[in-house]
C-alpha cells in the first residue's frame, strides 16, 4: 500500500429518487481533488440513475462517502477496491 493510505476505488451509485440528485452532486463535489473520473446514466426503464466514480483518496474517505450517500433517502452506494492495496 502507498504511504499515502491512499486506495483506488470504484463507487457504484444507484438514485432511485431524483430528489437527492442535488446532495448526491454535493457530496461528490466535496470530494473532486480525489476523484479520477465519473459517469452518469439515466435508466429510464428503472427510472432510476446510475452513477460511476473512480476515486484514488484515503480509505476512511471512501468508506465515509460511502455511508453519506447510502444515508440519503433513495441511493444506494457501494465501493469496489483495488486488490493490490489491500
Amino acid at each position: 500500500m502507498n504511504e499515502n493510505n491512499e486506495r483506488l476505488a470504484h463507487i457504484g451509485i444507484i438514485v432511485s429518487d431524483k430528489t437527492a440528485a442535488g446532495a448526491v452532486n454535493a457530496l461528490l463535489s466535496s470530494c473532486a481533488k480525489y476523484i479520477v473520473g465519473r459517469m452518469g446514466l439515466p435508466y429510464e426503464k428503472r427510472g432510476v440513475s446510475i452513477i460511476s466514480v473512480i476515486i484514488d483518496a484515503p480509505a476512511d474517505l471512501i468508506n465515509a462517502l460511502c455511508g453519506k450517500l447510502n444515508s440519503l433517502s433513495g441511493v444506494t452506494a457501494k465501493a469496489l477496491f483495488r486488490k493490490e492495496d489491500v
